[in-house]
């Protein structure tokens, strides 16, 4: 059995239930079943259980949206799947060997408008756009709200409605928030979102925190190289900013049953927790104000998604770190491949007991399924 702590699992620990499984040649048949869901019953999959996967980095795109997003540069092809919110996503979902899919609106989304009005306008057309076709398919199809957190209070409300109305999982927001003009950011540590946390943390819902790419003009780091902003690079450094803002302003003090999602096999963060500790607690410098070390939040507070990093080398360092049971499978669809994720998850060299959890009984718990 692995010998575990309240805050991880040990590396010996882990390597006595994974590396058992490869060493016995023992691994997932990966074979991606042609077989549709019919029960919609998340406790009786219809076919393997590591394979009746539950996907919640998957997004669509609308009308409002279109001309600003990320999917945008996409062929006529890539275009049809975005917005595809009927049987062509059904369909890559069975491919895939995905049960359920939670939907979000594709970035940067709400957060680039910086009309406060519009923002709030366009965040609950994109929610009610979503809950119609979730309506037509709600075996197959969840949502998770957008948010204009141009307003922080307009954005409780949405979020709000989105759970206790529209039957919605909890939020998906494109990192931060552009207000008034396009050279403005805001984070969600600042005072102005303690309240809208307040309402995350009563309608105990996980937030989604989706990057965005970084701001050349704020960062001369990146000009002169556009292509180190968007999901090469400047994703990961923006998302892991972010969250780590989050952790060290106190939030998670304040707000303990906060839940955080982050995606790309935690954008770096489990493979530097320890260093990051380890200089806050030796800094001759400024500290952050949050009571407990950094990691702590990390494996307590946030769950971490395997959407577009499909390498197995840094699935075990995130398993080490955080535990299995803080892994959430998703594939970044239409961006990603559906097959191509599954036939990574449904080999990778793990236990069937973590394999299991990572697929879907992590989210069943998460969501209340």
């Amino acid at each position: 059995m692995p010998i575990r702590s309240k805050d991880k699992i040990t590396r010996r620990g882990f390597m006595e239930v994974t590396s058992g499984v490869v060493a016995a040649g023992v691994l997932a048949s990966g074979e991606i079943p042609g077989t549709v869901f019919a029960s919609g019953d998340l406790k009786q999959p219809l076919f393997g259980p590591a394979l009746a996967k539950i996907a919640l980095e998957e997004h669509f795109d609308f009308s409002a949206t279109e001309s600003v997003s990320y999917a945008a540069p996409g062929s006529p092809e890539f275009q049809r799947q975005i917005k595809d919110l009927g049987a062509g996503r059904i369909a890559e979902m069975d491919r895939g060997g995905v049960e359920v899919c939670i939907l979000s609106l594709v970035g940067p989304g709400i957060q680039a408008i910086t009309s406060t009005q519009q923002a709030v306008e366009v965040a609950k057309r994109a929610n009610d756009h979503l809950a119609e076709h979730i309506a037509k398919n709600p075996k197959r199809l969840k949502g998770f709200a957008a948010l204009a957190l141009q307003d922080p209070q307009a954005a409780a409300q949405e979020l709000t409605r989105c759970v206790k109305e529209l039957g919605f999982c909890g939020a998906l927001v494109n990192g931060f928030t552009q207000t008034g003009d396009a050279g403005s950011v805001s984070f969600y540590d600042l005072p102005q979102y303690r309240d809208f946390w307040s309402t995350v943390q009563q309608l105990d819902v996980p937030f989604y925190l989706h990057p965005r790419s970084a701001l050349a003009a704020h960062q001369p780091a990146y000009q002169g190289h556009p292509w180190l902003t968007g999901s090469i690079w400047g994703f990961t450094a923006e998302t892991s900013i972010h969250a780590l803002r989050l952790m060290g302003s106190g939030l998670f003090d304040d707000y303990p049953r906060l839940k955080i999602i982050i995606g790309h096999l935690g954008e770096g963060l489990p493979c530097s927790i320890w260093r990051i500790d380890n200089r806050i607690s030796r800094t001759l410098a400024d500290r952050p104000k949050a009571k407990r070390p950094i990691g702590q939040y990390l494996r307590e507070n946030f769950y971490i998604t395997t959407s577009g990093n499909f390498r197995t080398q840094t699935l075990m360092e995130v398993m080490l770190e955080v535990g299995p049971e803080r892994i959430l499978y998703s594939v970044d669809y239409p961006f990603e491949d559906m097959g191509i994720a599954a036939d990574w998850f449904d080999h990778v060299s793990i236990s069937e007991a973590d394999r299991l959890k990572i697929a879907r009984t992590n989210a069943q718990q998460l969501f209340h399924f």
